[in-house]
C-alpha cells in the first residue's frame, strides 16, 4: 500500500528545537560580546600607552584588564605593604567612561545588527539572545578579573630631605620598600557587570528605531524610542565637543600625550560633568597632595580651593567661572544642545503627539540620563604611607574626591527638559514627522 498524507504537521518535526538558530544566535551573542571587549580593550591601552603606563615593571597587561574591568561596572581594590611598623592605604573608585561609552556602543550595535531585517521580534528570541549576550559577557569579565591583579614597588630613597628621612625611618624601623596593589573584588565585579550588560542591551532596544519590539511592546516605541535616542544624541554630542577641545588643548598647549591619555579613557567624566554643571546641577570633592585632574585645570583649582580646611568644595557653574570666566560659556551651550535634542525628538516623535506631551518625555528622559550619567563621574582616590600609624608623610599621600549632587542635578535636568522639549516640539511644527500625510485634495 502506497503512504496516504493526511496533511496535517509532523508533531514530532514542530516539535523539534531549531539547533541550527539556537547555534546561529549563539554566535552573534558571542561576536557581540567579543566585539565589544576588543574595543574596551583597545581604547584602555591606548590610554595607558598615552599615561606611560607601558613603562611599568611588567604590569601593563595587569593593568590593563583592570581598567577594562572598571570600565564594564567591576571593583578593584587597592592593597599596601610597607612591613611590620609601616603601612599603606590606597582606595581607588573611578569608572574610565571612554572605554565604558565605547564597550557599549559597539556592543550594543552588535546586538541589535542581527535583528534589524525582522518585521516583530519574537519575546522569546529577544530574551534568547540577551540571555547568551549576558552569559557569555560576564563569563569574559570573571576571566579579565582573573588577570588584573599585580603589586609594585613604591620607591623611598630619593635626593629630597623627606626622602632621606624615609629611609632612616625604614633602616631603624625594618620598614620595607612599600608596595601597592590592587585585586578584583569578583562578588561585586560579577553583579555590576551584570547590571551594566543589561543596562547595554535595554538602552540599545530604546534608543533604536528601526529593531523591532515584540508585539505587546510596540505601542511604547512612539513615546519612548524618540526621547531616548535625543538623550544618546545629547550625551555623545558633549563628547564630540569636548573631543574637539582636547585635540585643540593638545594641540597648542603642551603635554599632547597627557591629553590624549585623557581623552581615551576619561573624556566623558569631564563632558557630563560640563553637562549637569551647565545646566545648573553641582559636585563637591576636594584634591590635595601629588594627585589631581589632569584636564581641565579649572577644576582641579576649584577642588584645591579650600586649602587645609577639612569643607569639600562645592563644584557648579559659579564656582568655575571665579577661577576662569570661560566657564559661563557651559550655559548657553547646554541651552544649544538640549534644545537641538529636544527637536531631534520631536522630528522623531509621531505626528499627533502634541507639545506638551514632548515637553514631559523629554524632561523625564532628560531626569532619568542624569540620574545615571551624574554617579558615573564619581571619584574618589586615596593613597596614604604612615610610620608606626602617625600619619601619612605629605610626599607619598594625597586624594582626589568628586561627588555629584544626583538629586539637584536631576531636578535641574526635568525642568529643563520640559522647558526644551515644549520648544523643540514647536520649532518642529513645520517639519513632517512619522505619521504624516500629504493631502492631494479634497475627498470624493
Amino acid at each position: 500500500m502506497g503512504r496516504v498524507s493526511s496533511g496535517l504537521p509532523n508533531p514530532a518535526r514542530t516539535a523539534a528545537p531549531p539547533t541550527g538558530h539556537h547555534a546561529r544566535v549563539l554566535l552573534q551573542a558571542l561576536a557581540a560580546v567579543a566585539a565589544g571587549y576588543v574595543a574596551m580593550g583597545v581604547f584602555a591601552g591606548l590610554g595607558l600607552w598615552a599615561a606611560g603606563a607601558a613603562d611599568l615593571p611588567g604590569g601593563f597587561a595587569a593593568v590593563l584588564a583592570a581598567v577594562v574591568v572598571m570600565a564594564s561596572g567591576g571593583k578593584v581594590e587597592l592593597s599596601g605593604d610597607a612591613g611590620a611598623l609601616a603601612g599603606t592605604q590606597a582606595e581607588l573608585t573611578a569608572m574610565p567612561l571612554t572605554v565604558t561609552l565605547m564597550g557599549a556602543l559597539v556592543t550594543g550595535y552588535c546586538f541589535l545588527r542581527p535583528l534589524r531585517h525582522h518585521a516583530v521580534a519574537p519575546a522569546r528570541e529577544l530574551l534568547l539572545r540577551a540571555v547568551s549576550v549576558v552569559v557569555l559577557w560576564l563569563a569574559a569579565l570573571a576571566g579579565l578579573s582573573a588577570l588584573a591583579r599585580h603589586d609594585f614597588p613604591l620607591t623611598l630613597g630619593g635626593n629630597t630631605t623627606e626622602g632621606t628621612l624615609m629611609d632612616l625611618f625604614g633602616s631603624l624601623l625594618d620598614a620595607a620598600d612599600p608596595t601597592v596593589g590592587f585585586r578584583t573584588d569578583l562578588g561585586p565585579t560579577l553583579f555590576y557587570g551584570l547590571l551594566w550588560i543589561l543596562g547595554v542591551l535595554a538602552l540599545a532596544l530604546l534608543v533604536s528605531r528601526r529593531t523591532p519590539l515584540p508585539s505587546r511592546l510596540v505601542r511604547y516605541q512612539g513615546p519612548v524610542r524618540p526621547a531616548a535616542f535625543a538623550m544618546l544624541f545629547l550625551l555623545l554630542a558633549y563628547v564630540l565637543v569636548g573631543l574637539v577641545i582636547g585635540i585643540v588643548v593638545a594641540a597648542t598647549k603642551g603635554h599632547p600625550a597627557d591629553t590624549f591619555a585623557v581623552l581615551l579613557l576619561g573624556l566623558p567624566n569631564i563632558t557630563w560633568l560640563a553637562l549637569g554643571v551647565g545646566i545648573g546641577g553641582s559636585w563637591e570633592g576636594s584634591a590635595d597632595g601629588p594627585f589631581g585632574l589632569p584636564m581641565p585645570q579649572v577644576l582641579d583649582a576649584v577642588l584645591r580651593g579650600g586649602g587645609d580646611t577639612p569643607d569639600l568644595s562645592t563644584v557648579d557653574l559659579s564656582s568655575l567661572a571665579a577661577q576662569d570666566a570661560r566657564a559661563w560659556w557651559l550655559l548657553p551651550a547646554a541651552a544649544l544642545l538640549v534644545l537641538a535634542a529636544a527637536f531631534v525628538a520631536a522630528v522623531r516623535s509621531p505626528a499627533r503627539t502634541s507639545p506638551w506631551q514632548h515637553a514631559l518625555h523629554l524632561g523625564i528622559a532628560f531626569a532619568l540620563t542624569m540620574l545615571v550619567a551624574a554617579p558615573v563621574t564619581l571619584v574618589e582616590a586615596r593613597f596614604g604611607l604612615s610610620i608606626l600609624g602617625i600619619g601619612d608623610l605629605d610626599a607619598l599621600g594625597g586624594q582626589v574626591l568628586l561627588r555629584p549632587h544626583v538629586w539637584r542635578t536631576a531636578g535641574f535636568a526635568l525642568l529643563w527638559g520640559l522647558f526644551f522639549g515644549f520648544l523643540g516640539a514647536l520649532l518642529a511644527s513645520r517639519v513632517r514627522r512619522t505619521g504624516e500625510v500629504e493631502e492631494s485634495g479634497p475627498q470624493q
